[in-house]
């Protein structure tokens, strides 16, 4: 009997590099399910280190207004994961929930219309758009109460810095062992299926899914988009918290506005260019990520993570990196101009 020595060579699948990698696609399917937790996390490493440390490099500038700047960044940190966390991580787990057992909280019409000709509901380009501005646009909607946290938050540092006496502060409910009330179990279980429940309502609302048939075309940018209107809402309700405040010294106040809403403004700026620019030069990349993962069921989310993580290390990179250096001398220059004309 004559043997064919081809019919049992292994064949291993080819390698190609990144596109593939299961650590890079596992991230991705991590970025996808939780898109405001990964943006806040980002936000909230680079306000603790990156923009202090861009703000202290600011040539000309007052220590004291230093000090002020980079206590902002730290404070603004800690308020927007603390604000967006404790919402965020039930809405995503709630999501997450439709998307295992969608016959359980959608209506079968909702199903049929949102599938739109893909063979599962959550390889569906328009309900992945929809639960993705649900998602992400629970950042938008703490806004207020997290630039109200800022304010709050940025005395009390100034205070403990300035405290020479270094008292030990009493432990808060924050520190307790068995406290969090991000993971706390009263998000688990049956009120995440009520959670579930009341999102299933949303999804099933008529207007809602011709919203998502009509703009998810426009996928690739809803994260960018909802970033932006996010930074724009926020340095406005911060600028106008920061004149009201009567714990901040009033020769801080206006530096400490026109550092945000010079950051911004550039960052707006300069973001959408280079964002624009990017997803110009990666098409290549991107349809090269497609042809491999082609086959497998899960690249719809890979997709979107890579939508989520594009746009967040471009303005997280502008905004606690780039910037701090430029918008801390400028609002130094432009307040001591306005002084000299006063």
């Amino acid at each position: 009997m004559k043997i064919e020595p081809e019919k049992y060579i292994c064949h291993q699948p080819e390698f190609k590099g990144i596109y593939n990698n299961k650590a890079f696609l596992k991230g991705l399917e991590t970025i996808s399910d939780h898109g405001t937790s990964f943006a806040v996390g980002v936000s909230l490493m680079s306000s603790l280190f990156l923009r202090p440390l861009a703000i202290q490099m600011a040539p000309n500038v007052e220590k004291e207004n230093k000090k002020y700047a980079g206590v902002n960044s730290v404070a603004s940190g800690v308020a927007r994961f603390l604000t967006v966390e404790a919402v965020a991580i039930p809405i995503e787990n709630a999501i997450k929930n439709i998307d295992k057992n969608p016959d359980k909280f959608l209506k079968k019409e909702t199903i049929d219309t949102l599938k739109n000709g893909a063979k599962s509901l959550t390889e569906s380009r328009d309900y992945k758009f929809i639960t993705q501005v649900l998602k992400l646009g629970v950042n938008f909607l703490t806004s207020i109460p997290k630039s109200m946290l800022t304010i709050a938050l940025i005395p009390f540092i100034i205070d403990k810095i300035t405290n020479k006496k270094a008292e030990k502060l009493p432990e808060t409910p924050l520190k307790k062992e068995n406290y969090n009330p991000v993971f706390s179990p009263f998000f688990k279980g049956n009120l995440q299926n009520k959670l579930s429940g009341g999102i299933g309502k949303i999804l099933d609302m008529e207007n809602v899914q011709n919203l998502a048939l009509k703009y998810s075309k426009n996928d690739q940018n809803i994260a960018r988009n909802i970033s932006m209107a996010t930074d724009v809402l926020l340095t406005s309700a911060f600028a106008i918290q920061t004149k009201k405040n009567k714990k901040i010294e009033e020769e801080r106040k206006n530096p400490l506005i026109l550092n945000n809403l010079i950051s911004t403004g550039i960052t707006l700026l300069g973001g959408y260019t280079i964002d624009n620019l990017i997803q110009k030069g990666g098409k290549n990349f991107l349809e090269k990520f497609k042809t491999v993962n082609k086959n497998n069921p899960k690249l719809p989310k890979y997709v979107e993570g890579l939508n989520i993580l594009r746009p967040t290390l471009i303005f997280a990179g502008l905004y606690y990196g780039v910037l701090p250096v430029i918008s801390t001398f400028l609002a130094e220059k432009t307040d001591k101009i306005a002084k000299n004309k006063n």
